[in-house]
């Protein structure tokens, strides 16, 4: 399975957050009606939130993790490169700037 970009990573959080605001709201909606099931329902579904908030503060913390780690061999190779790294960027500017001259 291909390794999952950090804009998926940030994307299936948010989503997650969104599903654990979701059935949050529906635990409260159905706090006041009565039955066994229900009840085991609703505790099952905390259960299940419990998890899924430390599931996604795992990934968080993962995400930043990784985002550091990036940053910081960027900054690492721009220190031990940096007239390579100028001219990456003089390059990338050069081509931004024939690709935005010719709208």
């Amino acid at each position: 399975m291909p390794e999952m970009t950090e804009v998926n990573k940030d994307k299936l959080i948010a989503d997650l957050k969104v599903v654990v605001a979701d059935a949050e709201e529906i635990l409260k909606a159905t706090a006041g009606q009565a039955g066994e099931k229900m009840a085991d329902l609703r505790v099952k579904l905390q259960d299940h939130l419990i998890n899924a908030r430390q599931s996604l503060a795992e990934a968080q913390a993962a995400v930043v993790e990784r985002t550091k780690e990036v940053a910081r061999a960027t900054d690492d190779y721009v220190h031990d490169n940096p007239w390579r790294s100028i001219g990456i960027a003089a390059g990338i500017g050069f081509i931004v700037g024939l690709l935005i001259g010719r709208r």
